[in-house]
């Protein structure tokens, strides 16, 4: 069974378009990389457990701030070059991130080392128009904003 995750694409209608809420990654991996590296607020949930609850923790834990009480549509879920199934929800909502913090994880760093160091699991959050968050996001995530261009379109 393939890992399954869940999360949140926040959106805010701006003038004539639609701006995205999306985030980058920390850790040394992601330090030099931008362009195909962002990622929508998401996190690894199990069988038994609500993926809308699951994304509003994560959305939480990623972005520090609450989730705004916009009714959540769910989108197609998505499946990400390493297997991992996204099911994400959108919300509109506007969010001041400007005091955005996020939860950390430890690592080994520099690999080989034995010091283990604490890295944010995202690292800056920014709303981008979704022509720009097409450049940013990860490939498998792309199709969540066709979804939801979709979906807003349709109402």
């Amino acid at each position: 069974m393939p890992r399954m995750s869940a999360g949140l694409l926040l959106y805010r209608r701006v003038g004539d378009g639609v701006d995205v809420l999306i985030g980058h990654p920390g850790g040394p991996f992601w330090a030099r990389k931008d362009e195909a590296a962002w990622s929508i607020p998401k996190g690894e949930y199990t069988d038994d457990e609500d993926p809308w609850a699951a994304a509003q923790r994560e959305f939480v834990e990623e972005i520090g701030l609450p989730v705004p009480a916009g009714p959540p549509v769910a989108l197609p879920p998505v499946k990400q070059s390493g297997g991992k199934v996204v099911t994400a929800f959108a919300v509109e909502g506007d969010l001041d991130v400007t005091d955005s913090t996020s939860n950390t994880f430890e690592m080994e760093w520099p690999k080989g080392s034995g010091r283990l160091r604490e890295f944010p699991e995202i690292d800056r959050v920014a709303w981008y128009s979704v022509a720009e968050a097409r450049v940013k996001l990860l490939k498998g995530q792309r199709p969540l904003l066709d979804a939801l261009i979709a979906h807003l379109e349709g109402v």
